[in-house]
């Protein structure tokens, strides 16, 4: 039988380009990013990010066309 530390809990966090990461939910944020309001497993949060992220250009380059 292996033994298995604590599962660690994560979260979803964006920045102002709305570029999502996962973060660890015990840590503070990352300067200039701010959570997206999900948080559980790794998987979990990444199946999120999926779901959301689905133009990975910064929201700049968006904004211009992508020019």
């Amino acid at each position: 039988m292996s033994e298995t530390g604590p599962v660690e809990h994560y979260k979803v966090v964006v920045n102002h380009e709305e570029q999502y990461s996962i973060w660890s939910a015990s840590r503070p944020n990352p300067a200039g990013w701010t959570d997206e309001g999900t948080s559980g497993t790794r998987q979990a949060c990444l199946d999120r990010i999926e779901e959301v992220w689905v133009d990975m250009r910064p929201l700049s380059i968006r904004d211009r066309g992508g020019r």
